[in-house]
């Protein structure tokens, strides 16, 4: 299977303008699967909630999803990618899952992080896992990575690669995502944005450097902070299938999930 990143500097609040980027760079790509960042679409720094009001779509009838769907039509790519989601009058930070065929998934960014809290809900479509191809593929957000319940979740669910759309200004998830992809041997598909988006006089900063790491640890394909692009490797998601350490270790048969209850 071929996994693809693209990351980018979307331009806040400028939907077509970054659809543009995304149409041009995603042309042609020989991928199965690609991976964009954390509200790709919108940009990131929010000050109010009418900007938010303004800017989200409803999953059955955005038109900035429309044309994605579209993209991946003619890509014939799998696609996820984060935008801002409205739905029953709430806003969420979303990820969508896009299949060349025009179907949909949705996950909801569960742990909210900084201002986010500010301006959405948190999710409340727990952890599941999606087929693609004859594998599985579950999604998480951003600061979601914090949270090894998240990982553990979508590992145990049966997925054998995480998509993680995220918007990182903390310098430590990169290495964080090394531990989850050991800890739940499967592959991590961080797609960070670069750049920053600029409010007035304040300036938030990303990290970039996103990367695909192996459920052995290692990172397989990586950017650098100001890049811009997409890139692909080739995997083996079978690799994902192996839960074993040693030949005395499974790493999910040897939990011991009766014993990890919190004491009063």
């Amino acid at each position: 299977m071929k996994i693809g990143i693209l990351q980018f500097s979307p331009v806040f609040g400028e939907k077509d303008k970054n659809l543009a980027t995304i149409r041009t760079l995603l042309e042609g790509i020989d991928t199965d699967l690609v991976v964009l960042p954390e509200l790709a679409l919108t940009g990131y720094f929010f000050k109010t909630k009418e900007e938010v009001k303004d800017l989200a779509e409803n999953i059955k009838f955005g038109p900035s999803i429309e044309k994605l769907k579209a993209i991946a039509k003619k890509e014939d790519v799998h696609i996820v990618t984060g935008f801002l989601e409205e739905s029953g009058g709430k806003f969420y930070n979303s990820a969508v899952f896009i299949y060349p065929q025009g179907n949909l998934e949705i996950y909801r960014k569960v742990h909210l992080f900084s201002e986010e809290k500010l301006f959405f809900e948190p999710g409340d479509l727990r952890f599941p896992v999606y087929n693609i191809g004859t594998f599985k593929i579950g999604m998480m957000v951003c600061f979601d990575w914090i949270f090894p319940e998240a990982a553990r979740s979508l590992a145990l669910n049966g997925a054998d690669i995480i998509a993680h759309p995220a918007n990182l200004v903390l310098p430590f998830c990169q290495d964080a995502m090394i531990t989850r992809s050991i800890e739940n041997r499967i592959f991590t598909v961080t797609a960070n944005r670069s750049g920053k988006d600029v409010r007035g006089e304040e300036i938030l900063t990303f990290t970039g450097k996103s990367q695909v790491v192996s459920p052995e640890g290692k990172r397989i394909l990586t950017f650098s902070e100001d890049e811009e692009g997409v890139k692909v490797v080739d995997v083996d998601p079978h690799k994902a299938r192996d839960k074993n350490i040693t030949k005395y270790n499974n790493i999910f048969e040897d939990r011991r999930p009766d014993l990890y209850n919190i004491d009063d």
